[in-house]
């Protein structure tokens, strides 16, 4: 399309050009004809790319249209009330779990109590249903059959909408947009304003980084942060986090896969992030989770062991190797 455009034009000069030498058109009418010519030639390539944009939209929407009528498992009912977190206090009563049908239970009867305002760690091998555990809470999922209660009220019966305001969730896989950092932070407060941003920033260690670069808060980040490294990545998810003050914090992974003085700096912003807040860690690192409040061990979807630290290296062989293995390794 480009070469047939290019010969077309040189082809149009060269006779238009041909005629007026012979006096055959006036030199004005030339340059008239010349001008118009080069302004209709953006119209007309657009008007050639026309087809591709439209089939690109009809790929997509392919794709989309399927996703967005599909209708959620998440059943709310009309008479389901608002959530009211207060203490944060969070109870499973027989919860199980699978994820279809027709594989055995992930969950089998969980009971476990988590009490507001302090910090309760998961542990356990890859696969005993640690992160279905926090995913439950949420209600990315819902169980096979129990109740999951938050100060005493049943999630079921309460609006999605109230039980996700009251919680803040920090993750390995962080999921930012391709925006300007301000907009990737404000995403937890859309009605937040430029302090109270910069507050979150400094009280997750984020300012370090940002002020550094030439736009600062208005540093467009790329698709999913990939402009930035992924401690950089984590604060500002801390930062979301911080900005969006809710009663309960799930921590899955926050500080795997970093470097040691990158670990430190996000383990300081997650220590002021949690202060009196329910919080609920899974970390195979257990230097994280030493100073828990209450550690549950989860073995093959059931909790086998529960207590403080101290408590569970001497009742727990499942958390007795965990520490030999990494700590005292260490």
């Amino acid at each position: 399309m480009e070469t047939l455009t290019g010969i077309m034009i040189a082809v149009l000069i060269f006779y238009s050009g041909k005629l007026a030498l012979k006096n055959e058109i006036d030199i004005n009418n030339f340059f008239s004809f010349l001008a118009a010519m080069m302004l209709a030639y953006q119209p007309v390539r657009a008007l050639a790319t026309l087809n591709i944009t439209i089939n690109q939209g009809l790929i997509a929407a392919s794709r989309l249209l399927p996703i967005i009528d599909q209708k959620s498992e998440l059943v709310e009912n009309i008479n389901d009330k608002n959530l009211n977190v207060s203490l944060g206090d969070i109870e499973f009563k027989n919860v199980s779990f699978k994820y279809n049908e027709k594989i055995k239970n992930v969950l089998d009867s969980v009971n476990l109590k988590m009490l507001g305002g302090k910090m309760t760690s998961i542990v356990g091998h890859s696969g005993a249903g640690k992160s279905t555990i926090l995913n439950l809470i949420p209600r990315f999922y819902d169980p096979f059959s129990g109740d999951i209660l938050i100060d005493n009220q049943s999630i079921y019966k309460n609006t999605i909408s109230s039980l996700r305001k009251n919680i803040s969730l920090v993750s390995q896989d962080t999921t930012l947009f391709d925006d300007t950092i301000r907009n990737n932070i404000a995403y937890a407060n859309l009605n937040a304003s430029q302090k109270e941003i910069e507050i979150a920033a400094k009280q997750s260690f984020a300012s370090d980084f940002i002020e550094k670069l030439p736009n600062k808060y208005e540093t467009i980040i790329g698709e999913n942060g990939t402009r930035l490294s992924g401690g950089e990545k984590q604060r500002l998810s801390i930062a979301r986090a911080m900005l969006k003050k809710s009663q309960i914090i799930l921590l899955d992974e926050a500080t795997s896969s970093l470097d040691a003085e990158t670990e430190s700096k996000i383990q300081d912003a997650i220590t002021l992030l949690t202060k009196n807040r329910t919080t609920i860690v899974i970390a195979h690192r257990l230097s994280t989770i030493l100073n828990s409040d209450k550690i549950f061990v989860v073995e093959s979807g059931k909790v086998v062991a529960e207590g403080a630290h101290d408590d569970l290296l001497n009742k727990s062989p499942i958390y007795k190797n965990f520490y030999e293995k990494q700590i005292r390794k260490v």
